[in-house]
């Protein structure tokens, strides 16, 4: 994994500084509202994910077509589930009469933008229907990045997707969590940050 120098940055006010550029893209929460992001570097950050996470995509369905005569369990579970092809929900689904899951599920948090789509972040539940209506670091990340893409005039759409053929042992979907974060690179989980760089969070 790639590692960035993030040592010179404030932890407690200031945020990561993209792919370790020379310009100071960091801002004090406490004076601003607003993520001052250049559009151009914002993009290139997007791009960055986009284009392994496509490969991931690629490699997986094609290892998947490949295997269809050996028997299923002949691919890494990981690589089983394909978060794009799952059902896209509102962020705010439980505020609508879309029918979730009450049970055990990895779920995946989604930008699309123009014609190309993201895994922003992984997560396990023990009830699909009630994990993303509380409390959540991941939507904090989210109403940051949404600021960031709005104020460069910057369209997307973010939604959640769960994959419910989970298992129902806690310690057994924490591994699977952990295979596919490693899998997928989402740049808001802790575990992927310092990869991406990832800014939008606090520190």
């Amino acid at each position: 994994m790639e590692k960035f120098n993030v040592n010179n940055i404030s932890k407690q006010n200031r945020q990561f500084e993209l792919f370790g550029s020379n310009v100071n893209t960091s801002i004090n929460f406490q004076n601003s509202n607003n993520l001052k992001i250049k559009g151009e570097i914002l993009t290139e950050w997007r791009n960055r994910i986009y284009n392994h996470q496509y490969k991931i995509s690629k490699d997986t369905h094609n290892k998947t077509f490949r295997q269809t005569s050996l028997p299923i369990s002949t691919i890494s579970n990981e690589r089983k589930i394909d978060p794009f092809s799952l059902q896209p929900l509102s962020l705010n689904f439980w505020r609508t009469n879309q029918y979730i899951h009450n049970g055990p599920a990895m779920y995946f948090v989604i930008d699309s933008m123009e014609n190309s789509k993201i895994i922003l972040y992984i997560g396990e539940t023990n009830s699909a229907n009630k994990r993303w209506k509380g409390e959540h670091d991941c939507k904090n990340y989210l109403m940051n990045y949404k600021e960031a893409l709005a104020h460069n005039k910057l369209s997307s759409h973010q939604d959640i997707r769960f994959f419910l053929d989970v298992p129902k042992e806690v310690k057994l979907r924490r591994k699977l969590e952990q295979q596919l974060i490693y899998l997928w690179l989402p740049p808001f989980n802790k575990e992927t940050r310092d990869r991406w760089a990832t800014t939008f969070i606090n520190n």
